[in-house]
């Protein structure tokens, strides 16, 4: 687990943490080079502790983890995503 409550997500964990979790997810695809990725990443951390119990809240680098960037069709970043019940329902794109 990263930081502040914040789940590291892979190509490996990614359908155990966030596609089959009862609860919600907000998962930042990001990559380290990009300056808007590191400029939203403290509001990215105060969700994590605002919604602590209620929502669960990962980042996952595009850079290492093509399979699940290229799955959900991520071509600019910072991008936020909420799955529930395994579905993509709300996206964000840019920061």
């Amino acid at each position: 687990m990263a930081s502040n409550g914040i789940i590291d997500l892979s190509d490996a964990n990614f359908e155990t943490e966030v596609i089959n979790s009862e609860t919600p997810v907000l998962v930042d695809f990001w990559a380290p080079w990009c300056g808007p990725c590191r400029a939203i990443a403290p509001s990215v951390e105060e969700i994590s502790a605002s919604y602590e119990g209620r929502l669960k809240v990962g980042k996952l680098n595009v850079d290492e983890n093509q399979q699940t960037t290229m799955k959900f069709g991520i071509r600019s970043i910072p991008t936020l995503i909420v799955f529930k019940g395994g579905q993509a329902v709300e996206q964000i794109i840019g920061a």
